[in-house]
């Protein structure tokens, strides 16, 4: 039988009305399990002394793998044996998170039997959260899962586990298959996410379309947003069902009599001002949209993304770590995504490259292009600079070439020059 201790400040957490962490780890500490009941006397123990009582072990490996397991262990192991290793395992989510219970089931029962019993599902980057294990069961727990067809995510270093959004499995505004990108290159970089080599962390995710329900845009190293660069498709009878109340609002959220007003609700929130309502008839400056969804998704029946459907690239969204939040800047605006995505794979590695060059420890793609700016990061991707990568033209008038830029060297313009004034 575990060891309960007493934990008046947790207590605290399981009052109100919300679901608490604490209630659900007590139910496994007073069914018998150690590392659960010593977890939160470390806990309590943790808001009595206002300080964490973890050692961070680093990046602790199993054969073959350096990442995919985070090394944890207690500074007061005395006090709280059963937490004294408590190493978290990531395991590798399927493309959109979608599981049959039955491999679920796989994955609990060689955790139940090895670790601490506590999941979480999902961690932010995506990946089984198993929470709790020590050090002698890591090589056990990783030969049995992978024996059943799993895999560890990434950690540390490393390619993150990629992941997306439902994408054409469940949502009709998909424009990319984001679950065969996901798969793509979950396989296609097994060394990139399994081995650590680089400055920091890296991170894939794939949204479907602009709606952008994975957060990439925010979130990852490397967005792929879905778009398309045709024309948005319009049904007039659909819109006018709309104007006339026939058809509610947002699909019914806020009731059944929820009227579309055109032009406060569609025309005027259009961050270009590219539609237009006259006769009965909405029209569409196709050449100003930004494809924001949002027309899209207030009049779903009546609106549908184009057909020539590809993909944005985005590149270095981050968190606040070292330096401040930064979103995806455009790279690539438009990019078909079609099987075997050698065009995107290209991309990629010669943006790894840059990056393992020229990054400094614990920084993120983002914050190396910050420091060395766009244009070397496009050079170096062999890419042109577009309208689409600016967000405003520049205020500053001074623009600087370099020699091999300028048609027949900065000779002849001196020489021009000096013809200019000598008249």
């Amino acid at each position: 039988m575990a060891k309960l201790h007493d934990t008046p400040m947790l207590d605290e957490l399981e009052k109100g009305p919300w679901p608490s962490f604490v209630t659900d780890i007590k139910a496994l500490a007073e069914a018998g399990n150690e590392a659960c009941a010593d977890l939160l006397g470390q806990l309590e123990l943790s808001y009595k002394d206002k300080e964490g009582h973890w050692k961070h072990g680093g990046i602790v490996g199993v054969l073959g793998y350096g990442g995919g397991v985070i090394g944890r262990y207690s500074d007061v192991p005395e006090l709280f044996p059963g937490v004294e290793h408590f190493h978290t395992v990531r395991v590798n989510q399927p493309a959109s998170k979608f599981y049959k219970t039955d491999r679920l089931r796989e994955v609990m029962d060689i955790w139940t039997r090895r670790g601490s019993g506590m999941v979480n599902m999902h961690g932010s980057t995506g990946d089984i959260i198993l929470l709790g294990a020590f050090t002698e069961e890591l090589e056990p727990i990783f030969k049995e899962l992978t024996d059943k067809g799993w895999d560890l995510g990434g950690s540390g270093s490393a390619l993150r586990t990629p992941s997306c959004c439902v994408g054409k499995a469940r949502c009709e505004w998909s424009c990319i298959d984001t679950q065969d990108i996901c798969y793509n290159l979950t396989m296609e970089y097994q060394d990139e996410m399994h081995r650590p080599a680089w400055p920091y962390k890296f991170k894939f995710k794939v949204d479907g379309c602009p709606n952008c329900c994975v957060a990439s845009l925010a979130r990852a190293d490397c967005a792929i947003i879905g778009t398309w660069r045709d024309d948005i498709r319009i049904d007039q009878e659909a819109v006018a069902a709309y104007v006339n109340g026939e058809i509610a609002a947002n699909g019914g959220a806020h009731g059944p009599d929820d009227k579309v007003d055109i032009k406060a609700d569609v025309l005027d929130l259009c961050p270009t001002q590219c539609m237009f309502y006259e006769d009965g008839k909405l029209e569409i400056n196709n050449a100003e949209c930004t494809r924001c969804m949002h027309c899209i998704n207030v009049m779903p029946r009546a609106l549908r993304p184009g057909l020539d459907t590809g993909a944005s690239i985005l590149v270095g969204a981050k968190a606040p770590i070292l330096d401040g939040a930064q979103m995806g800047s455009v790279i690539v605006p438009f990019m078909k995504m079609e099987e075997p995505y050698e065009e995107f794979h290209e991309f990629a590695e010669l943006m790894w490259d840059y990056w393992d060059e020229h990054g400094k420890n614990r920084e993120r793609i983002g914050e190396l292009i910050q420091r060395q700016g766009l244009a070397a990061f496009l050079e170096a991707c062999e890419l042109k600079p577009v309208p689409q990568m600016v967000k405003e033209p520049r205020s500053n008038p001074y623009i600087f070439y370099k020699e091999d830029e300028v048609p027949g060297g900065f000779e002849r313009d001196i020489a021009d020059y000096r013809k200019l004034h000598a008249r």
